[in-house]
């Protein structure tokens, strides 16, 4: 981050506070992490309050806080008080982004952000230096982090935002200010906070009204509503460019996974490039080197006891779109074993939940899939829809399936999918114990 003067932070944040000439270098919210001379941001969140906080951090050498209530036995004038903490992080990310010489792309979609981040991330880095959102810091909280902790030297900085409800796109887009905003598809998810599916689409275009004046918009013309995703980008004066899986590029595409979700977001990638007038040719051609992410569709070779077997780990997150382009990946690999499909419950879809969890069972009964293990009361509606001939298993919860398929199912060349909703089925638990148990030697 750069420097920035305590005083010039009350001015940005529009508190009234009279606090201490001081500059800062580093803001935290992590009470854990503060050091001497730090500025600490009390937010409040579903666990934790961070003003429970704010005498310990004083004392451990911060220089200033943020705070929505004023905190006893603190100095008055080391207290920034404002009416949100959040909002006052957001704003102070949004002037060191302000700063930034460089390109913001912005980035949103239903599934798949991360991996599509971090090909951007891959392609850019071969034109020059790329700052990223890190992980999947991609709220309220995650992106205001991405945008303090900016890289003021990189030539490029990817900011992924992420969302579940109407207006959290437009608050996380209003302090990224992208030059160019790319939505890569629109899916059901967390459609339980929404009154129908096109309002998702809707919420996802709030990234444009964000854009820089004259900013570019990138769309996957394929994705459900697009035209709504075209007439909102156009809504903000912004260039629209467009994409699908076949790219419609003058280049050779060799990628080093299976899944049309891949092509998707190479093509994204592609498009992007293309947009910047960078070598498109020069990124397809390399794009065969980058792989799935960890938790995110990455294959692991693994060792039984006396048996190897394939592990596709999509344990990360779970929702209708994305089980079933993990169950085609399952379905389409090529393996001389057994194809299991390990699947949890997807959440937040409110009055959807048992027919979304029908449509995955009738997918699974056209498949070459062979084993199915069910984890979750939701996941019996999946079951139900399976034939005869598909062997199949039921987990109230993750507790003991590792175990199961160690010592009980597993046999030698098998392929194993593990896909559910990350905090609600917890199967990437599952994912983790068997890449450590069986990792090879």
């Amino acid at each position: 981050m750069q420097k920035i003067n305590s005083k010039k932070i009350v001015d940005i944040i529009g508190s009234n506070s009279q606090v201490i000439d001081v500059d800062i270098e580093t803001v935290e919210t992590d009470s854990r992490k503060i050091k001497a001379g730090d500025l600490f941001i009390a937010v409040r969140g579903e666990k934790f309050d961070g003003h429970k906080f704010v005498e310990n951090v004083i004392n451990a050498g911060a220089a200033l806080v943020i705070v929505e209530e004023i905190i006893p036995n603190v100095p008055l004038n080391k207290q920034i008080l404002v009416d949100n903490t959040l909002k006052a992080y957001g704003l102070i990310g949004a002037y060191n982004r302000s700063l930034y010489k460089g390109i913001v792309i912005g980035l949103t979609g239903s599934a798949g952000k991360t991996t599509t981040k971090e090909e951007i991330k891959f392609a850019l880095s071969m034109f020059g230096s790329v700052y990223a959102t890190s992980g999947n810091f991609n709220n309220h909280i995650g992106v205001p982090k991405t945008l303090i902790d900016l890289d003021m030297d990189s030539d490029f900085a990817v900011v992924e935002m992420g969302m579940s409800a109407k207006g959290e796109i437009l608050a996380l887009t209003s302090f990224a200010n992208p030059d160019i905003a790319i939505i890569t598809n629109v899916y059901p998810m967390h459609i339980e906070f929404f009154n129908c599916f096109e309002e998702i689409a809707y919420a996802k275009a709030e990234i444009f009204e964000g854009l820089k004046e004259n900013g570019i918009a990138i769309i996957n013309k394929d994705a459900n509503f697009a035209h709504i995703l075209i007439s909102e980008a156009k809504k903000s004066n912004a260039k629209v460019f467009e994409f699908n899986k076949d790219c419609n590029l003058d280049v050779d595409l060799e990628l080093s996974e299976i899944g049309e979700h891949h092509y998707y977001n190479a093509c994204c990638v592609l498009k992007l490039v293309e947009v910047l007038g960078l070598d498109v040719k020069k990124v397809a051609k390399e794009l065969k080197n980058f792989g799935a992410l960890d938790g995110r569709g990455k294959k692991h070779s693994l060792n039984g006891t006396d048996f190897e077997y394939s592990l596709i780990d999509d344990s990360y997150s779970g929702q209708p779109d994305s089980m079933k382009i993990a169950i085609n990946v399952l379905d389409k690999a090529v393996c001389s074993g057994r194809k299991i499909a390990v699947l949890g419950k997807m959440a937040e879809l409110g009055k959807c939940s048992k027919q979304c969890h029908v449509e995955v069972g009738q997918l699974l009964s056209k498949t070459n899939v062979d084993i199915v293990i069910g984890v979750c009361e939701e996941m019996k509606d999946m079951l139900k829809e399976l034939p005869l001939s598909v062997e199949q298993y039921y987990f109230d919860n993750k507790d003991g399936i590792d175990d199961f398929l160690l010592n009980k199912l597993l046999q030698n060349n098998d392929i194993v999918l593990i896909k559910g909703s990350r905090y609600s089925s917890k199967l990437y638990q599952v994912a983790e114990s068997l890449i450590i148990k069986g990792a090879k030697k």
